[in-house]
């Protein structure tokens, strides 16, 4: 048996170990009260959060190009008041 073979096989029987292990019930106990504790927070996912990012970013743009526009409609009216 060489050497790679024989890691390979003690990896195989430590997973196997583990897997039968009390060490994988709690693991499954704790990755369940996690993602229950998420669900009641409220949590996006990042694609989610990237989608609104982008969002604000184009709303953004929008919202100074109207202010641009405003103060260019209050300069003209100005000048015309003059």
């Amino acid at each position: 048996m060489n050497r790679n073979d024989w890691l390979e096989d003690m990896q195989r029987n430590l997973a196997d170990l583990i897997a039968r292990s009390p060490a994988a019930d709690i693991e499954r106990n704790v990755k369940a009260m996690m993602g229950q504790a998420f669900n009641r927070m409220d949590l996006v996912t990042r694609e989610e959060f990237d989608v609104q990012v982008e969002l604000l970013a184009r709303t953004r743009a929008q919202a100074d190009a109207l202010e641009a526009r405003i103060r260019e409609l209050e300069a003209r009216l100005a000048a015309a008041g003059k």
